[in-house]
């Protein structure tokens, strides 16, 4: 019998706005004037949020940290496409999504200052917290789509991932549990092209982490990551698949961290300057600055008000977490378990034994 071909796939790429500002107008997003301006305005807080972020930490104000500089318009872009009913899932390196989300910038602080408070999201935002261990949050993500579907609800699940997640185990049972049981979910990839100091063709052999989806029995797309218009569209429309009853997406936003890993790291020792350099000239703010400055939606006042106004939301995020009373060393047993288990309970009690205080919800 003569070989047949039973299945094919291709890969679709997204690219609306260049890097010189320029815009295909029948793909981009049908979003007003005041909307783009919003994408701008978050981008540069998210930057400036980074930027005190990666001071802090230098002045000892922060724990290791981890920068999203270049990253800004895969999460704002991401993220401004939820609904508030919708539920997102972030791994550690989303500041910018959770800005747009309405979670407290304080809150952020918090966590990289090592305070558990910063861990308890706001009642109403269904969110949740800052996720560590990598490609953890993945599987947890389908669990809570496959309960929405469950229940009839019409919401979608957003859960974000870097590239180096797709090599964890995580990753595929989370993928192939959401293929299987057609979960409402969206998985945003932001690729920057580093797992830490391992570049991406030493994690893969695929030519996109997109066209992994297809195995998993779902649709896979890449998207120029640096372009808030191509993963704005890209995300709004699996997120409204998924809402619809589609099944899960699965969208790699191609980028780059033009930061170290994290404050713990020197990317210089394992990446060449000259590579930065080229992505540099990408950087997602400058091309949408641009693009709105042809559209004469952008001046210098207008830039600096922005700036203006960035800074002083950070600043005084500074100065509400640091004048924060002392978190209760106690916190580090809650906000996991709703009932602490036995083991953790004994270690709480030795903690109170030992420096005589008690569990002050007992």
């Amino acid at each position: 019998m003569p070989k047949q071909v039973i299945e094919t796939f291709s890969v679709e790429w997204l690219q609306i706005l260049d890097e010189d500002g320029n815009c295909d107008e029948e793909l981009r997003p049908s979003l007003d004037n005041e909307q783009v301006k919003k994408l701008y305005e978050s981008m540069v807080l998210a930057r400036t949020f980074d930027d005190k972020a990666f001071k802090l930490q230098r002045e000892g104000r922060l724990g290791t940290y981890a920068s999203i500089l270049g990253q800004e318009a895969a999460q704002v872009g991401s993220a401004y496409a939820l609904r508030p009913t919708d539920w997102m899932f972030p791994a550690f390196r989303e500041p910018g999504a959770s800005f747009v989300r309405g979670l407290p910038m304080r809150m952020i602080f918090q966590y990289w200052a090592g305070d558990e408070r910063g861990s308890q999201i706001p009642e109403g935002l269904n969110d949740f917290p800052i996720t560590i261990p990598v490609a953890t949050q993945i599987p947890i993500a389908v669990g809570v789509a496959l309960a929405a579907k469950a229940k009839g609800d019409a919401i979608a699940v957003m859960a974000y991932m870097g590239d180096g997640a797709t090599s964890k185990g995580d990753f595929h049972e989370g993928l192939n549990f959401a293929g299987v049981f057609a979960a409402p979910v969206v998985f945003v990839c932001q690729n920057n092209q580093w797992a830490i100091s391992v570049p991406l063709k030493r994690q893969t052999a695929s030519r996109t982490l997109a066209q992994k989806a297809f195995a998993y029995g779902f649709p896979g797309v890449q998207v120029d990551g640096n372009d808030v218009f191509a993963v704005y569209r890209a995300t709004s429309e699996a997120l409204m698949r998924a809402r619809e009853g589609g099944g899960p997406t699965f969208i790699e936003c191609l980028t780059y961290r033009l930061g170290d890993h994290t404050t713990a790291d020197d990317a210089s020792r394992y990446r060449s300057p000259e590579q930065v350099e080229q992505w540099k000239k990408k950087d997602p703010i400058e091309r949408l600055r641009k693009y709105l400055e042809k559209g004469g939606l952008w001046n210098k006042a207008y830039d600096q008000a922005v700036s203006s106004q960035a800074k002083e939301k950070v600043e005084s995020a500074v100065h509400e977490e640091e004048s924060l009373p002392p978190p209760d060393p106690l916190d580090m047993f809650r906000f996991t378990y709703q009932d602490l288990p036995a083991d953790l309970r004994e270690q709480m009690e030795g903690f109170v034994n030992t420096n005589g205080r008690r569990d002050q919800r007992e």
